[in-house]
């Protein structure tokens, strides 16, 4: 798939799927299994590290498990995330995305808004294809307890709406929006051209991200309420996967109750 696609699906109306995956055997799965994105998150940091979040992910993990996930995938679109203080500059970020392109990545992905512009301007010149990330920043999170919906409030919802805007100005490809209210992510989809991807941010959103480990049931402990268990209902991880891609593409995952 190529990064243009993901505009031709808004475009038809089809729902965008996305898994995250950072080992070849799950990542095969998931391109098998006819996900359309595949996303090398920093959330390794969590699931694979055991780290408490995404913080201490570095760069070469990044180029690390995006190297063996790409190299699994022959349809999926590729997404890597830019871990934390990889993108601190525009000459820094610049140099970091292109590894991660050579290391097999379609497409990278960087948290935040108008405090990024630069890195976005020189990224987007540069013909690096990126996905932005608003909402929940989880490279701003350090306790659990921080992890929080965002843009309940007016002011914090208009910065979300001006944020998305201005990103699609500067030639983003796509955009993540992670626990914010259905109602804003809905206003946000339908006023942006380019295909939205959510995470606890409801069904009107062009596509829907789960991270693998959660959707699987293999994290352990209490998960946020936008997770489904897809193995518990499946009881195979390929059957689990195929459901997550029909029930997204159905329009009936995220359900009213796994939204805010």
């Amino acid at each position: 798939m190529k990064h243009s696609d993901l505009n031709f699906y808004k475009e038809k109306g089809e729902k965008i799927t996305c898994l995250t995956a950072y080992d070849a055997s799950i990542a095969k799965l998931i391109d098998d299994c006819g996900v359309d994105v595949v996303l090398i998150g920093d959330s390794l940091g969590m699931v694979i590290q055991g780290y408490k979040n995404t913080r201490s992910v570095t760069m070469q993990d990044m180029l690390y498990h995006t190297e063996i996930v790409a190299n699994s995938c022959q349809q999926a679109l590729v997404i890597a995330d830019m871990p934390f203080q990889s993108y601190d500059s525009s000459e820094l970020a610049l140099t970091n995305a292109q590894n991660l392109v050579n290391a097999g990545a379609d497409m990278v992905k960087i948290e935040g808004g108008q405090e990024h512009e630069e890195v976005f301007r020189v990224l987007s010149s540069n013909n690096i294809n990126i996905c932005g990330h608003l909402g929940l920043q989880p490279q701003k999170v350090t306790e659990s307890s921080e992890y929080k919906i965002q843009g309940k409030d007016e002011n914090s919802a208009e910065l979300i709406l001006s944020d998305a805007l201005l990103l699609e100005s500067l030639g983003i490809s796509s955009l993540v929006l992670e626990c914010i209210p259905s109602a804003l992510a809905k206003e946000v989809s339908l006023k942006l051209n380019i295909p939205t991807i959510g995470i606890g941010a409801g069904k009107d959103c062009d596509g829907q991200v789960l991270v693998c480990y959660d959707m699987l049931g293999i994290t352990q402990g209490k998960l946020p309420r936008f997770v489904r268990n897809f193995v518990s209902t499946e009881g195979t991880i390929p059957l689990a996967i195929s459901a997550f891609v029909k029930e997204v593409k159905a329009g009936t995952f995220p359900s009213t109750s796994e939204s805010y």
